[in-house]
């Protein structure tokens, strides 16, 4: 709690308001004119409580933080600008035990997995110091730092590339996804038809009609025999009947037909004439017998 903070919560016995400070006084009669160090429930705390408990590791801070032996080797190495193909073993396992010592003290469990480390650089350190074993075939000896060196080198590539992905913005924690809320009506207002528009649409339907109209043909039974027995009853007691009162236009252009060939079978048989006193005088039809 900083001073100002305090002086909110003890006011001034000099200011207008002094009978509040008068009870404030009488509540913490040793400690007006110290600096609250912090509110506890709205209520200004001057001292430390008698039985806070302070766990032992709460102040701990860790300088480095390490994700295995082979982070803290490659520390190590580079801190120091050591060649990785060319490592001094003497200094690099002395600082790496001495790291190990140290977490040691804390965390057992931790430390496990740093001994075997360890053990490996000891190791690799004796074979150095021991003269190198030349195979056959007059090879040169392998360095005993070779695995170390090929391993070092594997974790440094993928601790780059590591780092690299991390660079690349991601999804909730870089950016987040823009989402836009649209309030929709629950009754739908529809637009208005236009006069000319439903008109198009009705000449639309008109002409999708016109392509898909069927004509059906019937047939019509009609006998030229019977409308040849009509035109010889009609004959009958007239003395000549003009051509047009024959047919009846009424009842069709079929039966005009059929009344027709009826009559050309008639004047073929000599049953009946067709006469015409003149050129382009009227037509007439006459029976060419006498009835009995």
């Amino acid at each position: 709690m900083s001073q100002a903070d305090a002086s909110q919560v003890l006011p001034d016995p000099t200011s207008p308001a002094g009978d509040s400070a008068d009870a404030l006084a009488a509540t913490y009669p040793d400690v007006l004119d110290q600096v609250a160090l912090a509110r506890l429930y709205g209520e200004p705390l001057f001292a430390l409580p008698q039985d806070l408990y302070i766990p032992p590791d709460a102040l701990e801070v860790f300088l480095e933080a390490f994700e295995g032996p082979l982070d803290l080797l490659l520390y190590l190495i580079r801190k120091q600008n050591f060649n990785i193909l060319d490592i001094p073993m003497q200094d690099v396992t002395r600082q790496y035990m001495a790291y190990v010592d140290e977490i040691r003290s804390t965390n057992l469990e931790l430390a496990a997995e740093y001994l075997l480390m360890a053990a490996m650089l000891i190791e690799i350190k004796s074979r150095m110091l021991l003269p190198p074993k030349k195979p056959e075939g007059g090879e040169e000896a392998e360095d005993p730092r070779a695995e170390l060196v090929r391993r070092l080198l594997e974790y440094e590539q993928m601790k780059l590339a590591a780092m690299q992905l991390k660079e690349i913005p991601q999804y909730g924690r870089d950016f987040l996804k823009a989402t836009v809320h649209i309030e929709q009506s629950l009754q739908p207002r529809f637009p208005d038809v236009e006069i000319g528009e439903l008109q198009a649409a009705w000449r639309d339907i008109l002409k999708r009609a016109k392509l898909v109209q069927t004509h059906k043909i019937t047939r019509e039974e009609l006998s030229v025999r019977e409308y040849m027995s009509q035109i010889l009853k009609q004959l009958q007691g007239q003395r000549f009947v003009e051509f047009e009162r024959i047919f009846n236009p009424e009842k069709g252009s079929t039966v005009l037909v059929v009344t027709f060939i009826a009559m050309l079978e008639l004047a073929k048989e000599t049953l009946i004439e067709i006469t015409q006193a003149e050129a382009f005088a009227p037509i007439y039809v006459r029976l060419a017998y006498t009835p009995v």
